[in-house]
């Protein structure tokens, strides 16, 4: 499907003020420019996004697989919840990287009837990034509509970027992730037969087969939330390979503290709320079951103190 028939399906009904972006993660700099595009917005125009359901470095990559913030259902959810009317999520493709910029401004202003063009921090539109903001002023006087383009967002004189918050996580620090998406990170995915080593220790585990390309972070212990079957249960998570065992699959595996029951073929939501220690091998195993009993009870300490 091209791109045109793409934005066909989401054509609205109403004139639009709108913005374009992969917008990863919907983090807090994505909510400042959201609302302003919703504050630009005049009456009875639609505050609309046109998202990227993947990273445009895939095509002009090809063999390039990043990891994402937020699934694309997630990520259409949370622009819907920040109060944008109309999402269209669509794939950034090989043909979309040869759309020009004006073939693109001529596109956003007959099918998405746009009378405005919000532009995030250096943002570009088209090939070759060719519509910048002197760029698209042209096209919107000669097609009518107006461009306006928004600041980046500095949280304690750090630029807020998808980069950033991912580059925290990675380094396992979920707490300045956090602050920096406006929200915990989160995994989630079904629940999977693991190899059932935890119940051996006393601590019977979710193994979590976690959505495709969903950024995990960094090797250790977290305390977390787990949301299955409509409630968030206290939780401790365990990422890495068990290296106390010699394994060496990078696993998801996830402690839900006073609970017994089958949990095998359930969606479970992870939530991220702050790292607990590091990933270490023990000498033996009665050593290990002391350090997890120590993760659980130091888990407790810091959910009860997010919540």
């Amino acid at each position: 499907m091209s791109f045109s028939q793409s934005l066909a399906g989401f054509a609205p009904d109403r004139d639009t003020v709108l913005t374009v972006g992969v917008f990863d993660g919907v983090h807090l700099g994505h909510r400042y420019l959201l609302d302003h595009l919703k504050d630009w917005a005049a009456p009875g125009c639609i505050p609309a996004v046109i998202t990227f359901s993947n990273r445009p470095v895939t095509v002009f990559r090809p063999g390039t697989f990043p990891s994402y913030l937020t699934t694309p259902a997630q990520k259409v959810s949370l622009i819907q919840e920040a109060g944008i009317e109309l999402v269209a999520s669509v794939e950034f493709t090989e043909e979309l990287s040869q759309v020009s910029a004006q073939q693109f401004a001529e596109l956003l202003s007959g099918t998405m009837r746009m009378k405005g063009l919000v532009l995030g921090p250096d943002s570009a539109l088209g090939k070759g990034r060719e519509g910048d903001l002197p760029y698209m002023q042209q096209q919107g006087e000669r097609l009518g509509f107006w461009v306006r383009s928004v600041a980046p967002l500095e949280i304690n004189g750090q630029l807020v970027k998808s980069r950033i918050v991912r580059e925290a996580l990675v380094a396992g620090d979920v707490s300045h992730g956090a602050g920096l998406l406006g929200r915990n990170h989160t995994l989630n995915g079904t629940v999977v037969v693991g190899d059932q080593r935890g119940r051996t220790l006393g601590f019977p585990t979710a193994n979590i087969d976690v959505y495709p390309g969903l950024l995990w972070p960094g090797d250790g212990i977290y305390a977390t939330w787990a949301h299955f079957g409509g409630k968030r249960h206290l939780s401790a998570t365990s990422i890495g390979v068990r290296p106390t065992f010699g394994l060496t699959q990078r696993l998801v595996e996830v402690y839900v503290m006073d609970f017994s029951g089958d949990l095998y073929g359930q969606q479970m939501t992870v939530e991220f709320v702050q790292k607990v220690r590091n990933q270490e091998t023990f000498a033996d195993i009665d050593a290990l079951i002391a350090r997890i009993e120590q993760d659980v009870a130091e888990s407790r300490v810091a959910l009860a103190s997010a919540d």
